[in-house]
């Protein structure tokens, strides 16, 4: 951003040594001692203090163009790496000095990765496209306590189940490109993947949490929002001139249209079809929790019981529909 508001001066230098270091990076050149760093880059290198010398991204997908500025700016070896809590993080890495992006490396000396079959979704390893699956000494012998669990999350041959879709790249390499999916058939006999909805309405400034469901013998989805305190009561303020508590706001018809028109919105800009979007939305104002038994240890969402506790919310909306 700041290059952008700068000179023609400023802007032609830095165009300069950004490709003069992406050539050398290309060459498997990575050094933060050049000339285009001591005059262009220098400042950026510093706001990380200066001495990095390696940085590793996970958790979820960097773009390339992301990875290739952290490459170039910092002068240091970026790489991206793919796992999950249980495989005890890291399962592949980027090897170091591999400046391509859109992948997440090859298995980690630990780790044994294959690709199952999943045909409600269309992928098979035939293709070098499935379900990526894990094995090694990192990988948790289960959950503590809990033997259906554990029995769920490994097949036959002890494999971790991962939930993710890879595609397995020409050279040896590991690219996600899905999540096995919770799917929904609604009333038109459509399938919707309330996973996928719910991380694009993720994006609004008004979610805190979001659970997306939907009944087989109804035609719309509905969505549970847990919704981010600051923005909505700064809105409610300035809509009725008065400040009011969250459970107060959460029952504002005025506030749950203010919600669905943004999720709607923030949906169409993501390219949702009219079957994934929600046309109806209910704000909790208690977020889901371990603690209240709607997360898992890994704050990943427990759908059953997540169905299970907004069931009788969700018909009562399906009936007012009507």
């Amino acid at each position: 951003a700041k290059v952008q508001k700068s000179g023609y001066l400023s802007k032609a230098m830095f165009k300069k040594a950004y490709e003069r270091k992406l050539l050398e990076i290309k060459q498997r050149i990575v050094r933060n001692n050049s000339v285009w760093d001591k005059l262009v880059f220098n400042k950026i290198q510093e706001q990380f203090g200066g001495r990095v010398r390696f940085a590793i991204t996970g958790s979820a997908p960097i773009s390339p163009q992301v990875l290739e500025f952290c490459r170039v700016t910092l002068g240091a070896y970026v790489m991206e790496g793919y796992g999950q809590t249980e495989s005890t993080a890291m399962a592949t890495a980027t090897w170091p000095g591999d400046y391509a992006g859109g992948h997440c490396g090859g298995p980690a000396v630990c780790s044994l990765i294959k690709l199952a079959d999943v045909p409600d979704m269309g992928y098979f390893a035939a293709d070098k496209k499935g379900e990526i699956m894990i094995k090694g000494p990192h990988v948790t012998k289960g959950y503590y306590k809990d033997p259906e669990k554990t029995s769920e999350l490994f097949d036959e041959d002890g494999f971790l189940h991962t939930g993710d879709i890879g595609q397995i790249l020409p050279n040896g390499s590991l690219r996600i490109i899905d999540r096995k999916k919770n799917l929904l058939k609604l009333a038109q006999g459509e399938y919707v993947a309330p996973e996928k909805i719910e991380n694009v309405y993720a994006h609004s400034s008004y979610v805190q949490q979001v659970y997306v469901d939907g009944d087989s013998l109804e035609r719309f989805l509905i969505a549970v929002v847990v919704p981010e305190q600051r923005p909505l009561k700064e809105w409610y303020k300035q809509k009725f001139g008065k400040e009011a508590e969250l459970e107060e706001i959460c029952q504002s018809s005025e506030v749950n249209e203010l919600v669905l028109k943004d999720l709607q919105k923030i949906g169409k800009e993501n390219k949702l079809n009219s079957m994934e979007q929600v046309q109806a939305i209910h704000l909790e104002p208690e977020p889901f929790s371990i603690q209240n038994g709607l997360l898992t240890p890994t704050l990943k969402s427990k759908r059953p019981q997540l169905r299970q506790k907004f069931k009788p919310i969700m018909a009562e909306i399906y009936k007012n529909s009507q």
